[in-house]
């Protein structure tokens, strides 16, 4: 099926939104047709988190686009062709429920991809889980998304492998003694990798010199840093939203600190005009590799700066693997019932993403590379990878 005849349905709790060039169409209650599947796409399209969100829909459309330009799903002797629903969690974990209220109950979806961020991640996930319905997270690391839950996956590592190997990599590859931590206690993803990160750079031999905490929506940072500056730390590890680091970096550099910075996946979703020069020389882990020298890569890149007209960033990456993921499981089992599909994704074995490989292998946690990536004159390197 053409791209031109999918439909989108873009909507907040109660009301119709036309974002990003794209025109809403269809009321609520709507249902698929027997061609037709309906896949739930939520992203934060309103509110802090709004850059984040336009990336995260242009990956999925960029992803369902391909399918239907081929024809649509293969299932049975049919050619299902796809339907995004696109709900908005408006910036915050209320919204995120209310967006998978909406598409479980109203809206006849099949699956649900994102949110991408923990929190919203992980109270999405909870109703996702009770409801039946087969989610698949492209970026939450934080653990909880899927512990104990059947129908729920992520497309990327957990934050416990992530922390162990960027604390591992301050300690060993950086030669640090001595770190700091600034982090948002109010933020399960922040939170847990700022404690993974300091229990493993800990049991490395490293000294935890300042471990500091601040609450979402601060900006203002002098009292953390002056207590971080006197612990003189050879690095600062941030483990925050890609939105706050600019600032963060900045007032540290303020402060006269000039210990290396390191940094977690959400820097992955930062745009080159935000890497400024106070993170030249950080270093940070991610899954999503841009001048990786693989075809599958570099054709996604290409296609999707020729479609949108910018680098897409990791989260973009990561749902178009996430919606991949789920037309795969959906072909391997010749069915869209919620059971087969959890199944189809829980054993789906090796998928070859633009992001990298994944393995599933019965849970919802892959197995997943880790990259380490540096920041040189606004442009991201890979240094290292690490496979589990």
């Amino acid at each position: 099926m053409p791209a031109s005849r999918r439909k989108f349905l873009y909507f907040s709790t109660g009301l119709a939104l036309s974002l990003f060039g794209l025109n809403s169409c269809q009321s609520s209650n709507s249902t698929s047709s027997d061609l037709t599947v309906r896949i739930g796409v939520i992203g934060s399209l309103t509110g802090d988190d709004a850059d984040s969100g336009k990336a995260l829909v242009d990956g999925a459309n960029l992803a369902a686009d391909l399918v239907n330009d081929e024809g649509g799903l293969q299932v049975g002797n049919d050619k299902l062709s796809v339907e995004l629903v696109v709900g908005d969690t408006q910036s915050t974990p209320e919204g995120a429920v209310e967006a998978a209220q909406t598409l479980i109950n109203q809206e006849a979806v099949i699956a649900i991809v994102g949110p991408q961020y923990s929190r919203y991640a992980i109270p999405v996930a909870r109703l996702a889980e009770q409801s039946g319905m087969p989610m698949i997270s492209p970026r939450s690391t934080n653990p909880e998304t899927t512990a104990g839950k059947q129908y729920v996956f992520r497309a990327t590592f957990t934050d416990e492998f992530q922390g162990d190997v960027i604390a591992r990599f301050a300690r060993e590859s950086l030669n640090s003694k001595r770190a700091a931590v600034l982090y948002d206690v109010a933020s399960p993803y922040n939170r847990g990798l700022a404690e993974r990160f300091q229990q493993v750079y800990t049991e490395a031999g490293g000294t935890m010199a300042a471990f500091e905490s601040y609450t979402t929506g601060t900006t203002d940072f002098q009292a953390q840093l002056g207590r971080i500056l006197a612990s003189a730390p050879d690095v600062v590890f941030l483990p925050n939203y890609e939105n706050e680091i600019p600032n963060q970096a900045r007032q540290l550099r303020q402060a006269g600190i000039q210990a290396t910075l390191l940094g977690a996946d959400s820097w992955g979703s930062m745009e080159q005009q935000d890497r400024i020069p106070e993170l030249q020389g950080a270093y940070f882990s991610d899954q999503f590799v841009p001048n990786k020298d693989s075809d599958r890569t570099q054709g996604f890149i290409t296609r999707f700066q020729q479609t949108y007209g910018y680098m897409p960033p990791a989260g973009a990456a990561a749902t178009y693997d996430s919606l991949g993921i789920l037309f795969q499981a959906i072909e391997n089992q010749n069915s869209t019932a919620a059971d087969n599909i959890r199944d189809g994704i829980a054993n789906l074995g090796e998928y070859n993403g633009v992001t990298g490989t994944l393995l599933y292998q019965g849970s919802g946690d892959p197995k997943v590379s880790v990259a380490i990536l540096k920041i040189e004159s606004g442009r991201v390197s890979l240094h290292k990878e690490i496979t589990p």
